[in-house]
């Protein structure tokens, strides 16, 4: 059993979350210690009122909202009941079972487990320290239920290691256990491609929906050179539960990526002057984006550009899926970095309207036409700059009340 601690300052936030998985089919609520009523007569504001009740008796604690998620190994046999108990025994193990909580069971992925959403502020006001709770209490809660009930210990899981033979496909979250599927992306992805960056690596890791994420630079796990796993969902927005990269099958952990870098710096070197080449002969007659994209597609070249929230194209990577290898467009030359081009290309005639994730599929190319997959590869660029530009609305109303 593996247990995630997140605490927050939104109570409200945390029970949107899982209100929102009950509303589409992918929860349900299945137990509800410390509340007067039943699970199935307890109405929104009943869930929430209970706990921001508590909250309120402590103002001066902002960090008020407890989100524990308990995953088992997949293949156990766990019904409600059973869950009720784990639940019931790993709250009490770290010091909440005097605690109003909800839990809910999941069905979005591919291994069982459940969310509780709690709050650490208790009747008296006092609150409950968080400090070290993951580290400590939990950890020790975490053992003693896994001999009690038999559970699959999280020290023993054995990490999965790639399924070569099976057809590497695009993430799809739910459908399949989330360790295994980008345990078997990225067996392919790292193994096969020639990059010497994150942010390259990238590029061809979202093709697959999923991402390796450092963290932002002020983050502890930045400092400290730590790297995880998210999946993504078909709008390229992070989903479910990271995965840590010390945890997958190849340790593929940012020092064995950067070994990896200084090594594909050599091994693409060979199809450089070739792809070099093949944008030369295209970019000899002024051409739009969607031209670009199409006659380089035709190379099984792709190319992806990224936009600010001006429109302004500030990045451009290439990615040769003939020969697995991913350049950024100044490592090719001046001729090919984001300025030049943003200089060279003419304007596409209509604008681009996606909603999809972009997706590489090397045996279905030729039945999409050349709109189609354009729309899917500049999906990203439409959809942050949708969302930047709906931020900067929301100011501006704001500035003017």
């Amino acid at each position: 059993m593996v247990a995630k601690i997140k605490s927050g300052k939104s109570l409200i936030g945390a029970l949107n979350y899982n209100e929102n998985k009950v509303k589409q089919g992918k929860a349900k609520l299945i137990v509800a210690p410390g509340y007067p009523k039943d699970p199935a007569q307890l109405s929104f504001q009943d869930k929430l009122l209970r706990l921001t009740d508590l909250a309120a008796r402590n103002e001066r604690t902002k960090t008020n909202t407890v989100h524990i998620s308990l995953n088992f190994a997949n293949g156990e046999h766990l019904p409600d009941e059973k869950l009720q108990v784990i639940s019931n025994d790993y709250m009490k193990g770290i010091g909440f079972e005097n605690q109003p909580y909800l839990v809910y069971r999941h069905f979005d992925a591919g291994h069982p487990h459940i969310h509780i959403v709690t709050t650490n502020i208790k009747r008296d006001g006092y609150r409950i320290s968080l400090h070290y709770l993951g580290q400590n209490e939990s950890e020790k809660a975490r053992k003693t239920i896994e001999i009690n009930h038999g559970l699959v210990k999280a020290e023993e899981q054995q990490k999965q290691k790639p399924d070569l033979k099976a057809e590497v496909i695009p993430a799809d979250y739910g459908q399949s256990e989330a360790k295994r599927t980008v345990t078997n992306i990225l067996g392919y992805v790292v193994r096969a491609y020639k990059y010497t960056s994150v942010p390259e690596l990238n590029a061809v890791l979202r093709q697959y929906r999923i991402e390796a994420d450092r963290g932002s630079k002020e983050s502890r796990m930045y400092a400290r050179a730590g790297l995880v796993y998210w999946m993504l969902d078909k709008q390229g927005h992070k989903i479910g539960v990271p995965i840590k990269a010390s945890t997958i099958y190849g340790k593929p952990i940012l020092k064995t990526l950067e070994e990896k870098f200084k090594l594909n710096e050599q091994l693409r070197k060979p199809y450089k002057a070739d792809l070099i080449a093949t944008l030369e002969s295209i970019l000899t007659k002024p051409v739009t984006q969607r031209d670009l994209q199409n006659k380089l597609r035709e190379k099984d070249v792709q190319v992806i550009l990224r936009r600010n929230e001006e429109g302004r194209l500030y990045g451009v990577t290439f990615i040769d899926q003939k020969n697995k290898a991913v350049f950024n467009g100044s490592d090719l030359g001046k001729a090919y970095s984001a300025n030049q081009l943003a200089s060279q290309l003419l304007p596409d005639p209509k604008p681009m309207v996606s909603t999809q994730q972009q997706v590489y599929e090397p045996h279905s190319t030729s039945r999409q036409s050349g709109d189609e997959l354009l729309d899917v590869l500049f999906a990203l660029e439409q959809d942050d700059l949708a969302a930047l530009n709906k931020f900067k609305k929301k100011k501006r109303k704001g500035q003017n009340l």
